[in-house]
């Protein structure tokens, strides 16, 4: 009697033990209910104590050829738990629906050899008029959205939010801007819109973003994603409106779109500007350069720029994509 009691003992310990040692499924949470989504997969490693993300920036405005190959290949090698984006993934600019299955084809075939999940968010180049929003909605579901991830929530905002006849009114600004010379651009009518550098934001979107914040009062981090600097917009259709919501909390805000990397505290806030991860350059700015963001998150973020011409592989080369070309 006493050897069976001991034995049972010795069983329930070493159940325990097992059960203590797996680990817990990541918590993911959003509100898309049905139809596409901006992301590529919801299967993540199993939780741990923290987790690391990583952010890629402006592919276009001008790509060049392999640069965004070999960030894939980066990202595989340093394994981040999931991959963000801040926008201009494809060339757009074009209503013709060929051309823009063609361009998400090719983004999307690069992407799958990602081997953790990617999340899309649009920029100028994504959504530059009515029928580019239409086929991202087939394509991938909501312009913007939110998801929470191990308690931290993450906020990916549409800074092209603009009522259709003002994007229409940008639209065309824009294509009878685009082979003016540099004196005529200055002085043409898509030059002067603000829209053109610093976006804008309906109040639907900052409605969206109020009644999310409402759900999520105590997350441990809430990060903030968007293409332009909405929050250099000091009307109602910036960010101050959401950065008075967000006052109370912890928070970080990252965009792209000057193809420039830049930093600085508003608000006593990390605001950040990254880079890019294959769009054009200027040569002649030194904060012009390509690069990959890692986020890893413990009680607050602790995040890493790492420039794309220092990640090498064993061998010191920098790594390729192995069987996949540049489309």
């Amino acid at each position: 009697m006493i050897k069976l009691y001991l034995y049972t003992i010795l069983l329930s310990i070493l159940l325990y033990g097992c059960r203590s040692n797996t680990k817990p499924n990541p918590k993911f949470e959003h509100d898309i209910a049905d139809g596409p989504t901006p992301w590529t997969s919801d299967s993540f490693e199993l939780g741990e104590t923290d987790f690391t993300f990583a952010i890629i920036s402006d592919l276009n405005g001008g790509e060049r050829e392999g640069v965004y190959n070999t960030a894939v290949s980066q990202l595989n090698r340093l394994d981040p738990t999931f991959v963000l984006s801040v926008g201009d993934l494809i060339d757009g600019g074009t209503e013709d629906s060929l051309q823009l299955a063609n361009e998400w084809d090719s983004f999307d075939e690069r992407t799958t050899k990602l081997n953790m999940p990617f999340f899309y968010l649009g920029g100028n180049h994504d959504l530059t008029n009515p029928r580019m929003r239409a086929f991202w909605k087939q394509r991938f579901g909501p312009r913007y959205y939110h998801f929470v991830y191990e308690d931290v929530l993450f906020l990916m905002l549409d800074s092209e939010d603009y009522a259709e006849h003002r994007m229409l009114e940008i639209y065309h600004a824009r294509a009878k801007a685009i082979d003016m010379t540099n004196e005529e651009f200055a002085l043409s009518e898509y030059f002067a819109m603000p829209e053109r550098r610093i976006g804008a934001m309906s109040q639907a979107q900052i409605a969206y973003y109020k009644t999310v914040l409402e759900q999520y009062p105590n997350v441990k981090w809430t990060f903030v994603l968007m293409h332009k600097p909405l929050w250099m917009r000091e009307d109602d259709k910036g960010l101050g409106q959401l950065e008075t919501l967000l006052s109370e909390r912890s928070y970080s805000v990252i965009n792209g779109h000057f193809h420039a990397f830049s930093h600085r505290k508003r608000h006593g806030r990390d605001y950040t500007i990254l880079g890019t991860t294959g769009g054009s350059q200027n040569n002649t700015n030194p904060q012009a350069f390509d690069h990959i963001t890692l986020v890893r998150m413990d009680t607050e973020p602790v995040i890493t720029h790492l420039k794309m011409d220092g990640i090498l592989d064993e061998t010191g080369r920098i790594p390729m994509v192995k069987g996949n070309s540049e489309n």
